[in-house]
């Protein structure tokens, strides 16, 4: 038995037996269908499809056999993915086999039976350096020193809230993320969900906006996701009165800026703090919302790196991984606006009682018609409707159930008489209905409704009243909001109903260089770091395919088809005739017709030089006939040169073997 036949028998036997007869059998067929596998796609084709003409029958016959080796093998890898799948669906754990583990034992054998093996190289390891800031910087903090050095926990307590959710005792720990791919690489972790926390530092020196931009930048990562909460940093307001130890959700501050999300709304925030010059009250400023769809930050469980600049000349970004999600201007992007409005309605102006505000009316002078029967039902009965064959009348339509049985605990004094529930009437499922018939409704055509005259333009429309405007008594003009209330800390106010969200890299500076380099050396590690330890498109695809095994089907049609498409085309060529055929019939074999191919052309040849011969015999006689004719005249001579060059001519269009006569011997 060939290898061909022998994998035909084994894998019907292993499609027929692959609930459970002979594991052995399934695993050798898997092993060979590797095998093959790997020997079908490394054979060369034996012919292209214009040579294939000067193979052998044998060297042929290999070729189409590969070719069919190599279809019924991806067929085959087919249906057996196809197979795992659906013993996955039926959960038999005595009978599933494991399709992926025959295949990587049989890749495994044909791989150690080569004689060189090779092994992907491992993945690049990122070293973590702890970042230096490169510049003058307000504030910088990377928690790589394992502690809360320079951090204080607020003892405070809410107001208006009960005792027990009042207290600020949610816990703060420095320590690494738990899929840590940069080891030692330390952050502030907000331990606890469902409870207040607090913490704040101050900054190396206050920020005053003066002529500077204002940098703030920090890394989040939600490491369980985040349901409802918030990781935003607020910037406290520099003040005597200002004490850290009592840090809490009323302490003021001039800027609040990062990521919050409840139910499904995701927002990042950026608010400040306005000082009205007039009255000196504050108020709170919002920027607008960003286009950018910000769901995927709060979810993907990675490092994110979240950035605010400030800029003196009112103008702001927001960057998330170093890209701009959100920017705009201080004057014109903010809810509600720096500016209030130069005038205002004037709160005293009443609309006039004469003012016609309806643009149009009912036509005064329209008359209901007299046929208009205004008391016309809109349904009537249907007067041509029969009542159905069959008709059970005096069935009721729904009867006591005569399975229901009085609960035991029935009490008629409090619950009083007990009656069965009721139930449709099973007589009436065969007949057309039950009980008393009724014609059906239809619509009234004579129903008009009530009357109402036509609406017209009112003439003595004045349009929507609105009050005057008066010019705004509270009207300021702040034109450098910018210029905002000094900060002298930075603090972690938080509510969070998830926990273990991880902080890192603080800086606060006014270089925008500073900020990129000490990204650079902190999340850009991170990046770097997760980059290295994830894996490439193909084992993406693995992974999917391990949770859905139905996918192994595209992957193996979406590499088979362009692989058999290919050798079809490449390795197909004019099916010849064989010895056989060439028996039934009287064409000549190949070797036959070149043969004769070679015999005429080495007949024409030898019939060529004899008619040269020919020429020349017959050239020497005419020169011998002019000889004896001496007294012919020059014209004569003039008309044989004349002719000499067309009998030429016609002596080469002879010599071809198309024109040739028969020659007579």
């Amino acid at each position: 038995m060939s290898e061909m036949q022998q994998l035909y028998h084994d894998f019907a036997c292993f499609s027929r037996g692959y609930g459970g007869e002979s594991r052995e059998l399934r695993r050798s067929t898997v092993l060979r269908l590797a095998q093959l596998t790997r020997i079908a796609s490394g054979s060369r084709c034996l012919a292209s499809s214009a040579g294939l003409e000067f193979l052998s029958p044998e060297a042929k016959g290999q070729n189409m056999e590969l070719k069919w080796l190599l279809c019924v093998t991806l067929l085959a890898l087919g249906i057996l993915a196809v197979q795992a799948h659906d013993m996955d669906e039926d959960n038999d754990a005595d009978d599933v086999v494991d399709i992926e583990d025959d295949l990587d034992d049989g890749i495994e054998e044909v791989e150690e039976s080569k004689s060189e093996t090779s092994s992907p190289p491992p993945a690049p390891k990122v070293a973590y350096r702890p970042p230096v800031p490169t510049g003058e910087v307000y504030f910088a903090e990377s928690f790589d020193k394992g502690t809360l050095d320079g951090w204080i926990l607020s003892r405070a307590k809410k107001d208006d809230t009960d005792d027990e959710i009042a207290k600020y005792d949610g816990k703060w720990e420095v320590q690494e993320m738990k899929e840590t791919k940069l080891p030692g690489d330390k952050g502030l972790v907000m331990v606890n969900r469902a409870k207040h926390h607090a913490i704040s530092s101050k900054l190396s020196k206050p920020f005053v906006f003066d002529t500077k931009p204002l940098i703030i930048q920090y890394e989040v990562n939600f490491q369980n996701g985040i349901e409802c909460g918030g990781a935003y940093v607020k910037l406290l307001s520099k003040a005597p009165e200002l004490n850290l130890d009592q840090f809490h959700d009323k302490t003021p501050y001039t800027i609040m800026f990062g990521p919050d999300k409840c139910g499904e709304d995701y927002k990042l925030h950026f608010i400040f703090r306005h000082k009205n010059p007039k009255t000196g009250k504050y108020e709170e400023k919002h920027a607008k919302r960003p286009d950018a769809d910000l769901k995927t930050y709060f979810t993907d469980k990675k490092t994110h790196l979240y950035t605010l600049v400030l800029n003196p000349d009112n103008s702001f970004e927001i960057l998330v991984d170093q890209t701009v999600v959100n920017s705009g201007n201080l004057l014109n992007d903010m809810s509600p606006p720096v500016n209030p409005p130069r005038e205002i309605e004037d709160p005293n102006d009443q609309k006039p009682e004469d003012w016609d505000e309806r643009p149009k009316i009912p036509d005064p002078d329209a008359a209901k018609p007299d046929d208009w029967d205004e008391d016309a039902p809109a349904k009537i009965a249907d007067e041509n409707a029969v009542k159905p064959e069959g008709w059970l009348d005096d069935e009721p339509e729904y009867v006591a159930d005569p399975d229901a049985e009085k609960p035991e605990d029935w009490d008629e004094d409090m619950d009083g008489e007990w009656e069965a529930p009721q139930i449709a009437n099973p007589k009436c499922e065969a007949a057309p209905g039950c009980g008393t018939w009724q014609r059906p409704m239809i619509d009234n055509p004579n129903y008009k409704g009530k009357w109402k005259p036509p609406m017209i333009d009112n003439v003595n429309y004045q349009g929507i009243w609105k009050p005057r405007k008066i010019p705004n008594p509270d009207f300021f003009e702040d034109l450098e909001p910018f210029k905002m209330t000094p900060v002298s800390a930075v603090g972690l106010e938080l509510w969070s109903m998830t926990s273990d969200i991880f902080f890192d890299n603080f800086i606060i500076c006014t270089d925008r260089a500073v900020a990129d380099d000490w990204a650079s050396d902190g999340w850009g590690l991170k990046k770097a770091a997760d980059g290295a330890a994830e894996p490439g498109v193909v084992g993406q695809m693995m992974a999917a395919a391990e949770e859905r095994p139905w996918l192994w089907v595209v992957y193996i049609l979406t590499v088979a088809l362009p692989v058999f498409l290919v050798v079809l085309f490449c390795c197909s060529g004019k099916k010849q005739p064989s010895a056989a055929e060439y028996k039934k019939t009287d064409a000549p074999q190949p070797d036959v017709v070149d043969d004769e191919k070679e015999e005429e052309k080495d007949k024409g040849e030898k019939e060529e030089e004899e008619e040269e011969e020919d020429a020349n015999e017959e050239k020497l006689e005419k020169q011998k006939n002019d000889a004896d004719l001496g007294n012919a005249s020059q014209e004569e001579e003039e008309e044989e040169e004349d002719r000499k060059p067309a009998s030429e001519e016609e002596e080469t269009v002879n010599r071809s073997p198309r024109n040739r006569k028969p020659r007579k011997d």
